[in-house]
């Protein structure tokens, strides 16, 4: 049997195995090295390209910005864009001051009883809106200086409301304040005696069209002033929008006050809730008790100082000064359609500028030594000072 001798040492053995590990991490040092040439040659190309290509987009920059500066009209527009970012935050902090005069008819009592003003100095910079006024009150009668025209005019505070929101057409869709036409030509807003508040919608006015599924065709026009117009009941018409059922394309109210298929307005403070009575039909409610004229009620209104004194005619007069706070949301500019709204419930119509005028009256004059019809505090059923 034939037999196989080593005849190579072991260390011989030993140093065939480190050649061949040498030879085999030569190998791969050089295919590393070789790989990191062609990565590092691939990363400069990108790199180069990257730098030509920023090389180009700063070109272009530098000719857009060169071009941009040329323009003469350039520190306008920047102007002009700023100030179109900032019509939302102009619109929101807006006041609109005219409603003071629709406000003062609301709170001036009518009838026999009267209070007219001498001076008025409305603020609208604080969180409340405030009116300080001098005024006098004048009963109507005898003995005309009657602390309970005062008194009566700071209890009522708490009664007054306010109402606002929007008007839509058969749709639901909102009609821009612009396109509404609220008050006639003497500033008296628009009312009928019989069904309540009304205005007139400019339906073929610029901006002022039905939405997309009506048309002018679908509404009952007039003409107002050599316009086309669509009268829109601010006051609910129950007697023709309520129905136990809606019928498609009539008007429709049901008993929870919603109101659908007929142009009309959308309050954002009165709700209306109808009652079956035993005659079978509602007996209408409104409700208003979110939206306070004076929110502190009779503790909104400050008297500073009280006395007797002597009207224009003449008349015996109960002089005083006072400061009302009101809602602040009375006199934003977002809020569209404002409308004060007397204690007894009713709205103020009385926006006329004649109507205006009579709120306000000469200084009422102080009681002269030897006149002790006014001085004296007799003539006052309340007493008070004099």
């Amino acid at each position: 049997m034939a037999r196989e001798i080593n005849l190579v040492p072991d260390i011989k053995t030993e140093m065939i195995k480190a050649l061949k590990l040498r030879n085999l991490i030569f190998f791969v040092c050089i295919i590393t090295a070789i790989a990191s040439v062609v990565v590092t040659a691939i990363f400069g190309l990108i790199a180069g390209g990257q730098n030509l290509s920023l090389d180009g987009k700063k070109t272009t920059l530098a000719s857009l910005s060169n071009k941009l500066n040329s323009y003469s009209d350039l520190s306008d527009f920047l102007t002009i864009k700023d100030q179109l970012g900032n019509l939302s935050t102009i619109s929101s902090n807006k006041k609109v001051l005219s409603r003071t005069f629709n406000i003062l008819a609301t709170l001036l009592p009518t009838g026999a009883d009267t209070i007219t003003i001498s001076e008025l100095n409305v603020n609208l910079t604080g969180e409340q809106p405030t009116f300080s006024f001098d005024a006098q009150a004048n009963a109507g009668r005898e003995p005309f200086i009657d602390y309970n025209v005062l008194d009566s005019f700071k209890k009522s505070m708490k009664y007054m409301r306010y109402d606002y929101g929007n008007y839509v057409d058969k749709n639901g869709e909102i009609i821009p304040a612009y396109c509404m036409i609220e008050s006639g030509e003497d500033g008296a807003t628009l009312n009928d005696s019989s069904r309540g508040l009304y205005a007139f919608w400019t339906i073929d006015a610029e901006g002022c069209n039905p939405s997309n599924d009506t048309k002018t065709s679908d509404y009952n026009t007039e003409n107002y002033n050599g316009t086309t117009v669509v009268r829109i009941w601010r006051t609910p018409q129950y007697n023709d929008w309520y129905k136990k059922e809606e019928v498609s394309g009539q008007p429709y109210m049901n008993l929870n006050g919603e109101i659908s298929g007929v142009e009309h307005f959308e309050s954002a403070c009165i709700t209306y809730t109808g009652n079956i009575g035993n005659d079978d039909k509602p007996k209408w409610i409104e409700s208003n008790e979110s939206c306070l004229l004076v929110p502190d009620g009779d503790e909104g209104i400050k008297i500073s100082d009280s006395s007797n004194g002597r009207g224009a005619g003449d008349e015996l007069v109960l002089r005083f000064s006072a400061t009302i706070s009101f809602s602040p949301e009375v006199y934003s500019f977002k809020n569209s359609h404002m409308l004060a709204i007397a204690p007894t419930g009713r709205y103020n119509v009385t926006d006329s500028y004649v109507q205006i005028q009579a709120m306000f009256e000469e200084r009422a004059r102080d009681c002269e030594e030897g006149d002790p019809t006014c001085t004296t505090n007799t003539n006052n059923i309340n007493g008070g000072s004099s």
